[in-house]
């Protein structure tokens, strides 16, 4: 018998679009994954965040993560992008230059700092290489990179000069997310060495958590009554912003193989679960849930430090303690046939299984501490810069009153929530500010 004819829909080189190296399905999956993950910022965040702040603040909270990916798109395609998947200009950095160009971004996708040797110099993984084009390279990697500054701007809600806030995205995005990226994804030393960061605990939820606290505390507090008390302004479009983070996640993590492959299967499935054995699972989700809420709930309240700093959305706990901890459990738990589906440097396996997994471990614990050490150093430099040229906080006046007197918008048509009174534009009804127990609701300010 013959060997049977391949389908049209399968057949390769049929047109200029469709090179030999392109595999549809992994094109469309890699696609259809950047979007799942762009949905969690657009609209996802800018739903939560302009949902769970006070009313007063709906408008400039949810504008604040619409412009950080705005400008992450420009900032990423224009030097960004290379600074983080490109060719090496220091160990923990790439050269920047341009993906904008028709040649760069329909030639076959490459990370070309990502080929492993051994300690004898032979070839220990090959380069990761794709089957689409850089074009969907380049926009996968750009929306995670949109969704760590949006995640750092929790830190930053109810307060941040919106101008401020305009220079520091760019800023952050060049000198602080390029460096984690190349390090640990893009071919960088910590790569090299076998640190493990499968979806970003430590290139997006370390680094965010810790770059909004450090903001924060350069920025300042929200002022006294707000920090006293801040209800989400829209219970339900809170947690429908939740949930499109939830199902966003599915292309965050399956998206990460580059590839429609077994081990993007078991990345979503284990995006609700864990990436390691059933029982170690269950470890790390009691862990993973405990541990952030002891240090939110618990070590919060006692720690000076934790109190002084006005942390909005306690970015730190739920991002940078729960990431660092993530990782730091998956250098115990990592399973050592699921490690091969996804690491340059083989045979690693977590401290648990014994043979070199300790060693994992203590990787695990220097990536940390790295990632903590560049961020706090990094974006404490850049709000210090930033402050030379303007105010990093709003001047009480401002804060006073929330979006209409910043954007000069409100988020719905209701009186009440941090605006003065004024008789000409509201009518003759009583100033309930003026007395916290006539406010009632969510969108009421005391």
């Amino acid at each position: 018998m013959g060997t049977p004819p391949i389908p049209k829909a399968y057949q390769f080189g049929t047109s200029l679009a469709v090179p030999d190296w392109l595999n549809k399905g992994d094109n469309a999956w890699q696609m259809i994954s950047a979007t799942l993950v762009g949905l969690q910022s657009v609209p996802g965040l800018v739903i939560l965040y302009g949902s769970i702040v006070k009313k007063k603040w709906a408008v400039n909270s949810a504008f604040m993560a619409l412009y950080a990916f705005a400008a992450v798109v420009i900032c990423w395609v224009t030097w960004a992008y290379k600074m983080s998947f490109g060719d090496k200009l220091l160990p923990f950095w790439g050269k920047a230059g341009p993906a904008l160009g028709q040649k760069f971004l329909l030639n076959w996708a490459a990370l070309p700092e990502t080929t492993q040797y051994n300690s004898t110099g032979g070839l220990e993984t090959a380069m990761a290489q794709p089957y689409y084009p850089m074009a969907t390279m380049v926009w996968f990697q750009c929306v995670f990179a949109a969704i760590t500054l949006i995640l750092l701007a929790g830190s930053l809600l109810g307060r941040m000069n919106i101008k401020a806030w305009m220079m520091f995205v760019p800023l952050w995005l060049t000198f602080s997310y390029t460096v984690g990226a190349f390090s640990l994804w893009g071919g960088g030393f910590l790569f090299h060495w076998g640190v493990m960061d499968y979806s970003g605990g430590y290139v997006i939820h370390l680094s965010s958590g810790i770059g909004g606290f450090t903001a924060a505390y350069w920025v300042g507090p929200r002022l006294k009554r707000d920090r006293e008390r801040f209800p989400p302004n829209n219970v339900l479009l809170t947690l429908a912003g939740a949930g499109l983070l939830w199902m966003g996640w599915a292309g965050f993590n399956g998206g990460d193989p580059y590839a429609a492959n077994i081990d993007s299967s078991m990345a979503v499935l284990n995006t609700n679960i864990c990436l390691v054995q059933g029982w170690a699972a269950i470890v790390m989700g009691i862990l993973s849930g405990s541990v952030p809420w002891f240090t939110m709930m618990i070590v919060h309240k006692k720690s000076k430090l934790l109190q002084k700093v006005d942390d909005t959305l306690g970015v730190f706990h739920t991002h940078a303690v729960a990431g660092l901890l993530g990782e730091i459990l998956t250098g115990f738990f990592a399973e050592p046939e699921l490690c091969k589906l996804f690491l340059p440097v083989t045979n690693s396996r977590g401290g648990v299984y014994g043979g070199k997994g300790g060693i994992q471990v203590g990787k695990q614990i220097v990536g940390g501490l790295f990632i903590i050490g560049w961020n706090l150093v990094v974006t404490t430099i850049i709000c210090l810069a930033i402050k030379l040229v303007i105010p990093l906080r709003m001047p009480d006046d401002l804060l006073v009153i929330g979006d209409d007197a910043v954007h000069g918008e409100e988020a719905y048509a209701l009186w009440g929530d941090g605006e003065k009174y004024d008789s000409s534009k509201h009518g003759n009804y009583p100033d309930e500010t003026l007395d916290p127990k006539l406010s009632t609701g969510a969108t009421q300010v005391v």
